[in-house]
């Protein structure tokens, strides 16, 4: 994954998004540059904090994903604007990147005319590359050591990406044994809701379509489940759902919060009507639930309000300790798609403003 910038500023910041760590090199002037705040922002508020208005933005030009408005056949495209602030134990991020739809038909089920149920797919979807009823992601990815920082400093996220491994977009995995990359992954149907970005860390374990079919992709330690769970078809019929017993075409959603399932009414849905396929988890408490975050979506753009502690204790995850160090990072953006992301060209870097 590479980050094509409009600037060296945003080149800057984005090293720090794909995750790269470089404490020789002083701070460029167009580093993604987190500014100190007394009062931390508040999530709700979106992009109209007042912390916000004083923190410099850096904005990167994604390429070479699907959708985003794309005609068929071309690359979809779209462009990040990211902010920065911190206090003194949390750093917290503003993101917004354009995308002219707002995909939430997560792999529902829909009532057949034969009063079936059925999950719907796309139709084109080989194993795991749904590009039509998926949800609009965004990922992060930092190196979590100095292991990891040397290469990524001087590859970025592409260290970890490994084509023509039966994939669309190759497998995720990290090259030496002791490389381990934070990876921030924001799920807007399975995390986004509970106020969760799934807090994963990719390492050195290769592609096996029996024993590891994830590579080097996992979860940090969190909750039995993950972050979600799939809902099973029973007899024809979901074993579940929300306890409103709406469709998501009348005002449900399309996923049921951990907690508010019943068992499945049939009688309750008419023909045509879709409803959830997973339960999402809360990672309260949890390894997994390190980073959070508050969603918003209008005028095309999603924003998304991140926290995270400064530092975790993880070796899961990157450490904010040096607040005279740069931190590299890789970031992508999902519209609608399981695996297809859109990505910059270059590698950008956090770094700290002095309080």
């Amino acid at each position: 994954m590479k980050l094509k910038v409009f600037s060296a500023a945003m080149a800057t910041a984005l090293l720090a998004l794909t995750g790269c760590q470089s404490v020789q090199e002083p701070a460029s002037p167009d580093s993604l540059v987190a500014t100190f705040t007394s009062t931390a922002p508040n999530p709700e508020a979106g992009a109209a904090d007042p912390v916000w208005s004083k923190a410099k933005p850096v904005s990167a030009e994604l390429t070479g994903g699907v959708n985003f408005g794309a005609k068929p056949g071309a690359k979809g495209e779209s462009v990040v604007t990211l902010k920065a602030a911190y206090t003194a134990d949390m750093l917290y991020m503003l993101i917004q990147y354009k995308d002219p739809t707002n995909s939430i038909r997560r792999g529902p089920f829909q009532k057949q005319a034969d009063g079936s149920w059925k999950k719907l797919k796309d139709p084109a979807d080989k194993g795991g590359d749904d590009n039509v009823y998926y949800e609009d992601k965004w990922a992060m990815i930092w190196p979590a050591n100095a292991a990891t920082a040397v290469q990524f400093d001087k590859e970025g996220c592409a260290m970890a990406c490994h084509e023509g491994q039966t994939k669309p977009y190759g497998n995720k995995y990290t090259n030496q044994p002791g490389q381990i990359l934070d990876m921030w992954h924001m799920k807007g149907q399975r995390t986004g809701p509970l106020g969760f970005v799934d807090d994963q860390y990719t390492d050195d374990t290769r592609y096996d379509p029996k024993t590891a079919p994830n590579a080097g992709r996992k979860g940090d330690p969190g909750p039995v489940g993950g972050e979600y769970t799939n809902i099973a078809l029973v007899d024809g019929k979901p074993a579940f759902m929300d306890r409103a017993a709406k469709a998501t075409n009348a005002g449900g959603n399309f996923y049921i919060k951990k907690g508010d399932q019943v068992p499945f009414d049939d009688s309750k849905f008419k023909v045509g009507d879709e409803v959830a396929s997973i339960i999402i988890n809360p990672l309260t408490g949890t390894d997994r639930g390190d980073v959070r975050t508050a969603n918003t979506y209008a005028n095309g753009m999603h924003t998304s309000v991140v926290s995270r502690k400064l530092v975790t204790g993880s070796k899961f995850d990157v450490q904010f300790a040096d607040m005279s160090a740069r931190y590299g990072f890789g970031f992508a953006a999902f519209d609608n798609a399981q695996v297809r992301h859109a990505t910059s060209d270059d590698t950008m870097y956090l770094v700290f403003a002095k309080k």
